[in-house]
């Protein structure tokens, strides 16, 4: 081969390879190119310095919505060769789903959180870019089955919707309601995340677009519950709805927003423990619906106080409630002739109970509160509460005052039939119980009345809190000095200190204790013997001793909670109040079932001890009872009985 020959062949192949390189420069690249890279399981940096994984399943890209209608490239449109010099653009879904971009951006998704990042993007509901399923494909994020699980991801982490001000408490609440159980178990009819606030346009409750607005809530329940819906629409809650009444209940309000439950669960607001006093209370038991539109309050108070009430609060599942006489969905006035209790229709909503019924029967209220002057049950019902409330106050009063009268004489006839007794309790020492028990029935009295303001305590003096408020720090001041008094009483007086050696414990109450109880048992015949104090009068006094010091530092601590917060920290304010309540239960319940035993219930001493009035106890008594007090002798007090005067028989 000569030399032009040569060259010109080595023309041609040159010419030849630059027209493939430049043909291959300008060729849109295919899948198989771009996966010739991107299928290795690596990571890279882009041009920021981030690390970017450049791994693509290819099978699962391939089985994707996108795998199967687009090519890479489709997406990253800036990619224009193979390889590619810089890194590719990040992908706007924007460019093909404009509809469902729009209506992200006006949702809460798009918000941003408190990292400044939205609250969910495209991939956070439908999953990796690659990885795209169609909403009927079982295994996308975004099939019906799923969309609990998947908005659980995000809604269902405490931490994550804590720091932006959210709670979980929603998604929890779904998961047990009927919706989410059914969900669970398969029903793809049940109502998921995306049925009540919409896919895209997730909005706040209270935009008038978004489905969970108060306004829109029947047609969005509605969506499954049609049915409902219409029968709804056409009762008296339906209608204000319509008109724009803001308290009128739509489905919400009865039936709860995330935690429905069936009306056969007993922690449902629509079943029937829970219906009167709980669901159709919020609104028929206040005034506001009176004051604001002329709709009777009281609805339930008096409800309760009929049989039916009654005989519901003592747990009965078949008396009627509410939604059996009024109807469920389909509530209407009385005057309305579809009403369930217009007066037409009385007779056959009180047979579905009460079979054979008459339109006398139906006469008879159910709200027996309901009264009006022409009302002959209620003419008939005010007469008979004239006539008994008097005559019950009157004989009962009496029976009262009779026997009150016969305990006092009985009980005094018996006191004076004694004549020798032991000096108990000195004039200073029952001065001092005095103070004591007075001011500690006050505290009673006063401080269960802010725990129970509906009970009797409450009502004893007719107070207020601000009156209640100020008895009861009285009392308690009173109770601290006579506490501070005693103190010194027992440190300073001869008295005192004979009291206190009295009332110190010692191995010998241990053993009488062991002693008593065989005893009372019939477990032995050997009776323990006592000195001045038993072991029972000892606890007692060291109890109340620890019960009035704990009551008193907690009680100022509670009065100056403000300084005490401020110098401490506000939880020992709050476990200050837990332990002056416990230990006021505690005090108050050892008085009634241990003290009050011992100065009125014990055989022994019936009808009462008198020694905390007078200080004195019955010399053969308290030898029984005290046998090993060597200076009882020496505080006997005798006293002359009165001998019934001799008369003639003209009485002179």
């Amino acid at each position: 081969m000569n030399l032009s020959k040569l060259f010109l062949l080595s023309t041609l192949a040159f010419s030849l390879l630059a027209a493939s390189s430049a043909a291959s420069a300008g060729h849109k690249p295919k899948n198989s190119d771009c996966l010739a890279c991107h299928s290795d399981n690596t990571l890279t940096k882009d041009h920021n310095g981030k690390p970017v994984s450049l791994f693509v399943d290819e099978n699962k890209f391939k089985h994707s919505i996108h795998g199967s209608l687009f090519s890479c490239v489709d997406c990253h449109k800036d990619v224009k060769s193979s390889p590619h010099e810089t890194t590719p653009l990040k992908v706007k879904c924007v460019e093909c789903h404009s509809d469902a971009n729009e209506a992200y951006q006006h949702s809460l998704h798009a918000k941003p959180t408190s990292t400044g990042a939205p609250a969910a993007n495209c991939q956070d509901c439908h999953g990796g870019a690659h990885e795209v399923m169609g909403a009927s494909d079982p295994k996308s994020p975004i099939n019906r089955a799923n969309i609990p699980a998947t908005c659980g991801r995000c809604h269902g982490q405490k931490f994550l919707m804590e720091s932006n001000g959210q709670s979980t408490q929603p998604f929890i609440n779904y998961q047990e309601s009927v919706h989410g159980k059914a969900s669970e178990n398969g029903d793809k009819s049940a109502a998921v995340c995306t049925d009540c606030h919409n896919s895209h346009a997730i909005l706040p409750a209270n935009d008038p677009a978004s489905p969970i607005y108060k306004f829109n809530v029947p047609n969005t329940c509605g969506k499954c519950h049609n049915g409902v819906e219409k029968t709804y629409l056409k009762s008296i809650h339906g209608k204000a709805v319509t008109a724009g009444n803001e308290h009128a209940p739509t489905c919400t309000d009865c039936h709860g927003i995330h935690s429905i439950k069936s009306h056969v669960d007993p922690n449902s607001s629509v079943s029937e423990q829970n219906l009167a006093q709980t669901t159709c209370a919020r609104c028929h038991e206040s005034v506001r619906l009176t004051k604001e539109f002329g709709v009777a309050g009281n609805r339930v108070s008096t409800y309760l106080d009929s049989y039916h009430g009654l005989a519901s609060e003592g747990g009965s599942v078949v008396v009627a409630n509410c939604a059996s006489c009024h109807g469920v969905h389909n509530i209407l006035p009385s005057s309305d002739p579809d009403s369930t209790i217009n007066h037409a229709n009385l007779d056959k909503t009180c047979g579905q109970c009460h079979k054979g019924v008459t339109q006398r029967f139906t006469l008879n209220k159910v709200h027996v509160g309901r009264e009006t002057k022409n009302d002959a049950g209620a003419i008939a019902t005010r007469w008979v509460r004239f006539i008994y409330i008097p005559l019950i106050i009157l004989v009962i009063g009496g029976m009262l005052l009779h026997n009150i009268l016969l305990w006092f004489s009985k009980t005094r006839a018996i006191r004076r039939s004694q004549t020798r007794f032991v000096q108990r309790m000195t004039p200073q020492q029952r001065w001092q119980h005095l103070v004591l028990l007075s001011s500690f029935i006050i505290l009673v009295i006063t401080g269960f009345a802010l725990k129970y303001p509906t009970s009797w305590f409450a009502e004893v003096f007719g107070m207020g809190e601000h009156l209640r408020g100020i008895i009861h720090r009285v009392a308690g001041v009173v109770l601290i000095c006579a506490g501070v008094y005693h103190v010194f009483y027992l440190a300073l007086q001869r008295e005192g200190r004979s009291l206190l050696v009295s009332l110190a414990p010692g191995p010998k109450d241990a053993i009488d204790i062991w002693t008593a109880m065989r005893f009372h048992l019939g477990l032995s015949k050997v009776k323990p013997q006592f000195n001045r104090f038993n072991y029972a009068e000892k606890a007692e006094y060291w109890a109340l001793v620890w019960g009035t010091a704990l009551m008193a530092v907690t009680g100022v601590m509670i009065w100056a909670n403000v300084w005490v917060g401020n110098l401490l920290a506000r939880w020992w304010v709050d476990a200050a109040t837990a332990i002056h309540f416990y230990e006021a239960i505690l005090a108050t319940l050892a008085i009634i079932v241990w003290h009050f035993y011992q100065v009125f219930f014990d055989p022994d001493v019936y009808p009462m001890n008198w020694a905390w009035w007078d200080g004195k106890m019955d010399e053969a008594h308290y030898k029984h009872e005290h046998p090993l007090d060597k200076d009882a002798a020496t505080n006997v007090v005798a006293i002359e009985t009165e001998k019934p005067s001799e008369k003639t028989e003209n009485g002179d």
